[in-house]
């Protein structure tokens, strides 16, 4: 019998890649039930939010009347943020849609700062190793799958990160960025901000033509060490950021990439570990 077949655990079904989740935890032994309204929370042991677009499940899930259920069982309950569903979970978000009036609906509880879209847009998604979750390092690195990917940009003391990677933004995010940076310098406190105009898009950035080149491609520039970057500025010499991909907060856990489309489970058992923590120690 599995270790984890007492637990049930429910998936944000409102958009977005829960099917795949389902796949995961049951292949792990977990029992699942897809989310949809308030009262499917009852008898749940935790609930993951699925990679998928994060406006859109915020709209749906205030039009539901769930966002204010799911808002009071993330301060207990173990829940997991995939892509989307981080930025859902996080206090803060920059690059949100300018067509949100009022910004986007986030859940909140993470203390982090994240840039929604921040490695690119669809075709830009890519796969790179990552540090696997602790505990779980047989196998090595893990397969982490960006797509259209958000990252965090920085993380409050208790905050717990569990891995970082260096990349540079794509151009509507490195606009943002820029934005950011000298909101920051000026000693504004940000809690969200909307996409700004990208200075790459004229082909001049700081008076200087550049090509059309592409995210995908800025991102196979050569990195300055990694010893270099402190956020939320730049490296010296590139537009490469270590950006963090994965961090942990007592009951919350959120991650940049996608492991529900892969076939390592190790995410999957992780969390599951933490679920089986939680209703143990209740």
């Amino acid at each position: 019998m599995s270790d984890f077949s007492n637990l049930t655990v429910g998936v944000l079904a409102l958009q977005g890649a829960f099917e795949e989740h389902q796949y995961c935890l049951e292949q792990l032994g977990c029992k699942t039930i897809q989310v949809k309204t308030p009262d499917q929370l009852e008898g749940l042991d935790g609930i993951i939010f699925p990679g998928g677009e994060s406006t859109a499940m915020g709209l749906i899930g205030k039009k539901t009347g769930i966002w204010d259920a799911l808002k009071e069982f993330t301060q207990t309950k173990p829940t997991w943020g995939t892509c989307a569903g981080m930025i859902l979970l996080a206090d803060k978000c920059v690059g949100t849609s300018a067509v949100i009036q009022d910004g986007q609906s986030l859940i909140g509880g993470m203390d982090v700062l994240a840039c929604r879209n921040y490695f690119g847009s669809q075709v830009s998604s890519f796969e790179m190793p990552i540090p696997p979750p602790p505990g779980h390092e047989d196998g090595g690195d893990f397969p982490g799958v960006f797509i259209r990917a958000p990252a965090i940009l920085a993380a409050a003391e208790g905050v717990d990160v569990l891995g970082r990677v260096v990349a540079t933004p794509c151009r509507q995010a490195g606009a943002v960025l820029k934005s950011l940076d000298e909101k920051i310098a000026n000693g504004e406190n940000v809690i969200m901000m909307k996409v700004v105009s990208d200075p790459w898009i004229s082909g001049v950035k700081d008076g200087v033509p550049k090509s059309n080149e592409t995210c995908e491609e800025k991102k196979s520039e050569s990195l300055t060490a990694q010893e270099s970057i402190v956020l939320p500025g730049a490296a010296d010499g590139s537009e490469a950021r270590e950006v963090i991909c994965s961090v942990r907060k007592d009951n919350l856990l959120c991650t940049a990439f996608h492991p529900e489309i892969t076939r390592d489970y190790r995410w999957h058992s992780y969390f599951l570990g933490m679920v089986k923590d939680a209703t143990t120690s209740s």
